[in-house]
């Protein structure tokens, strides 16, 4: 990759629409990018590297916040790794809790969906159940 690129690159070699990386920027995500004279964005090798880190964050969930404290780590060779993992265990006990409420839905609306008899008479379980 040459010195710079711009931002439709950038986006395209970090797997981010252009619009993220505006928004990654605007929250300080990335340090403030040069321009050329006419005012257009460019990238370079170490910002691309963060967009994908980024996105990687994204694919496991982490919020903007978490992302932002891990990306500070992440540059901060000085770091304490147990920073890094307070992070993700309590991005993991988070993740915990969702499965565990979307496995109680599921088994709640199964057993609704179950009882249901889907036939012609209106009686239905399913909407007694969401009428309570």
């Amino acid at each position: 990759m040459s010195a710079s690129v711009s931002i439709g690159v950038a986006a395209e070699r970090s797997g981010v629409s252009p619009r993220m990386v505006r928004h990654y920027e605007g929250l300080g995500l990335l340090p403030p990018v040069t321009r050329t004279e006419s005012g257009y964005r460019q990238y370079t090798e170490a910002d691309v590297h963060t967009l994908r880190f980024i996105r990687r964050a994204r694919d496991l969930g982490f919020s903007m916040d978490e992302i932002a404290e891990l990306v500070g780590l992440w540059h901060d060779r000085g770091r304490a790794s147990a920073s890094v993992k307070r992070i993700a265990q309590q991005h993991l006990g988070e993740l915990e809790q969702r499965i565990a409420a979307l496995q109680s839905m599921h088994r709640t609306l199964s057993h609704l969906v179950h009882c249901c008899q889907g036939d012609h008479r209106p009686d239905c379980p399913i909407l007694d159940d969401l009428a309570r």
